[in-house]
């Protein structure tokens, strides 16, 4: 099988590294991506400004790559928008790689073993996998496979607001007033939808921060607006993070500028609500929020749900995934991430050994790979592939090394994700390494900083 292609699925910045990793090593890769350009996912946030430097944002097989082609490399000391890091690192990426390689408007649809359901065990370590694909003019195909590497993050899959980890009863039918993304407050048209509003934050992690900064600043510009902050857990406690003792700067400044807000009196917290029901509020379009304790908040115009989110498993089902039942994580990985155990923001570098499954040669990577955990960082993607990359190479030394040393969010406290007030700060959110500008005066809501 060593003959045959290592499938990466999603062409985002992980999957693209991947691609990176195992063509140096001459292996072939071949990354299918369902968007219509490389890191269409992040281009749905492109206003939103990363947490982290360009110098951590780039995979060091990919900048090798890159270097060798007309390729101007970014500020390693600045900080990137998501549109940055798109146009200037994962576009560029993907034409080095080339068409043949990245398969753009390609959804994976299902991976199995070749000839096998997942009930049958002869053969699961001797047949070559089969992805089956789905292109976006209605075409089908199937292909032979070594290994794949599903890096097809979790952005589709936002968790809901219900306090249960299901929809609440009426969240569906409010559809029109629910957005589960940082609002892009630039768009005059987006701008409009909030200004002079009652608007409800849900959500404790770093992409709450992001809204809370950026519609603070609105609310300010915009007689009668109005923001209440709902939290699930019985206290603000340490959700601001670490501040100036956090090793990613920008990152510790964003919760200073959310905190820093609260302090102002712009937003009314509401902690220990869980959302239970969304109703009508009569015939005004606003909806009321009930609480599964019967609390209210009543006349809401505007809903951002920024309460995290989940991997989506269900083309996967003929694969022997070993996960962990909690957070639907890898079983070796999840006691390092599990913020139930443990809250400091430290996670032990890893690879391979931790993310390998039943299933010989599938592997999660990226956010994926954390499945319900919170703060990822792209660095640990990078090297989780470079792991994976090194071990399908048969470079077990290399695949068992550990290249990588991650920041700590200089916030420690008790365990738990429920009501303990000392919860870590961003236990119920975080998608992939944003969202904020390296300084507090950087955070506006011009088209430059995006909030």
């Amino acid at each position: 099988m060593n003959t045959l292609p290592v499938v990466v699925v999603g062409a985002g910045p992980v999957g693209l590294a991947a691609a990176a990793q195992l063509r140096e090593r001459g292996l072939t890769a071949l990354v299918f991506e369902r968007g219509e350009s490389a890191g269409a996912a992040i281009a749905e946030w492109n206003h939103v400004r990363l947490f982290s430097r360009w110098g951590e944002l780039i995979d060091p097989a990919a900048r090798r790559m890159l270097e060798t082609i007309d390729w101007t490399a970014p500020d390693d000391d600045a900080y990137p928008t998501g549109q940055d890091w798109t146009e200037n690192y994962l576009r560029p990426l993907a034409a080095a790689l080339g068409d043949d390689i990245v398969q753009l408007n390609t959804e994976v649809v299902g991976v199995a073993r070749r000839g096998r359901d997942r009930v049958v065990d002869a053969g699961r370590d001797t047949e070559p996998l089969s992805v089956h694909l789905r292109r976006s003019d209605g075409t089908e195909g199937r292909i032979a496979a070594q290994a794949v590497i599903d890096a097809s993050g979790t952005w589709t899959t936002p968790n809901p607001l219900g306090g249960e980890g299901l929809p609440a009863l009426g969240e569906r039918d409010a559809v029109d007033v629910i957005e589960y993304r940082v609002p892009n407050l630039a768009d005059e048209a987006v701008r409009a939808r909030y200004a002079g509003k009652h608007i409800v934050i849900a959500g404790s992690g770093h992409s709450a921060m992001t809204a809370i900064v950026a519609l603070a600043d609105l609310e300010k510009q915009a007689p009668g607006t109005r923001i209440s902050w709902v939290l699930r857990r019985g206290d603000v406690g340490s959700t601001f993070g670490g501040g100036e003792d956090d090793q990613l700067p920008a990152r510790g400044a964003l919760g200073l500028r959310a905190k820093q807000a609260v302090d102002a009196g712009l937003l009314t917290v509401v902690p220990g609500f869980r959302t239970a029901t969304i109703e009508p509020d009569g015939d005004s379009g606003r909806v009321v929020l009930v609480s599964d304790t019967g609390a209210r908040i009543d006349d809401v115009d505007r809903v951002v749900v920024l309460t995290g989110f989940r991997p989506d498993l269900s083309w996967l089902s003929e694969i022997r995934l070993g996960l962990d039942p909690v957070l639907q994580a890898p079983t070796q990985l999840a006691p390092l991430i599990d913020p139930n155990v443990h809250s400091c923001g430290t996670v032990y570098p890893h690879g391979v050994a931790e993310l390998s499954h039943p299933e010989p040669n599938v592997f999660l990577a990226g956010m994926k790979s954390y499945g319900r955990a919170p703060t990822f960082l792209a660095m640990t993607g990078y090297e989780q592939v470079r792991s994976i990359a090194a071990a399908l190479d048969g470079d077990h030394d290399a695949a068992a090394r550990v290249e990588l040393t991650l920041p700590e969010t200089g916030v420690c406290g008790g365990a738990g994700v429920f009501d303990d007030p000392d919860t870590p700060a961003d236990a119920e959110d975080a998608p992939a390494g944003c969202c904020a500008a390296p300084d507090p005066q950087l955070i506006t809501l011009s088209a430059r900083a995006g909030g």
